[in-house]
């Protein structure tokens, strides 16, 4: 696996391949990776000719008071992992190659970026679109692999290259879930025994919903207040939201639709845990 710390690199490692009409998949990351990092790039290898990662903590995606400086950091760990699952070049910036000195320009997805998860981290979404629309310049793939666990990421940045007509296929991952069912994260690393068994409420609760909606419920306030109620039966107290919506957008649901989409954000000791499940069972 060769790596990328410059764009000049970066460009030099990719241009010959580009003339040879390589087909080129891209995986973006922070990096702290897990088994659904690794799902996205295997997904990758068995579509591309050449399969790109990168590893960049993005300090735009942060705000105040958030777990910027302590985000875990593992690159030698990290290396080791994506070389076995197939990654061949990995692009490893740091915050001046990424942001220049002077950069003014900035990447907003509205009114999406400041629904759900963006209304609790103002700006976020901006930073994730900012950040996504730089290294898909850089590496102009053929294919982006984004993990469906962000669920609302993963919409937003579709938008985006649509909008704004970039040359690339956007293609969402099912999320990876541990046994019991807790959503693959590098966040779940923050949880202690205690609150790594309240985290499984997220997917008893969205799991429950899904079970009332092939049951034909289609009120979402019930839904959600369902939801919510199992959280709280878990012991998680600081809920961000529960959330039915549309599938396709993230609109809320105007009639009896045939599938929703439920999304989660709650505070589960040190983490901040988010989840989502098409409520129709149908498999991603």
């Amino acid at each position: 696996m060769r790596e990328c710390a410059t764009r000049a690199a970066l460009d030099a490692a990719l241009e010959p391949r580009r003339r040879a009409g390589k087909r080129i998949g891209f995986v973006p990351t922070m990096g702290a990776l897990h088994e659904g990092h690794l799902t996205l790039v295997r997904q990758a290898r068995a579509n591309c000719d050449l399969v790109v990662a990168s590893i960049f903590v993005n300090p735009t995606q942060f705000g105040p008071g958030e777990d910027f400086n302590r985000y875990p950091r593992e690159e030698e760990a990290d290396r080791r992992l994506l070389e076995s699952a197939g990654c061949d070049l990995l692009f490893l910036p740091s915050v001046e190659e990424i942001y220049p000195s002077g950069q003014q320009t900035r990447v907003e997805v509205e009114p999406l970026g400041s629904e759900l998860c963006g209304a609790f981290r103002p700006g976020h979404f901006r930073g994730v679109a900012t950040v996504v629309a730089i290294l898909l310049h850089q590496v102009a793939p053929q294919l982006l692999f984004l993990g469906l666990k962000d669920r609302q990421q993963f919409i937003l940045l579709r938008r985006m290259v649509r909008d704004l007509s970039m040359p690339v296929e956007v293609r969402g991952v099912a999320t990876v879930r541990e046994a019991d069912g807790l959503a693959m994260s590098s966040r779940n690393r923050y949880l202690d025994a205690r609150a790594r068994h309240q985290a499984t409420g997220l997917y008893r609760a969205l799991q429950s919903a899904s079970s009332s909606w092939r049951a034909g419920v289609r009120d979402v306030a019930f839904l959600e207040a369902v939801g919510r109620e199992i959280l709280h039966d878990a012991g998680i107290e600081r809920i961000d939201y529960v959330a039915v919506r549309d599938v396709e957008h993230l609109a809320p649901l105007q009639g009896s639709e045939e599938d929703g989409l439920m999304l989660i954000a709650a505070h589960v000791g040190q983490a901040r845990l988010i989840d989502n499940m098409r409520l129709s069972g149908v498999a991603e």
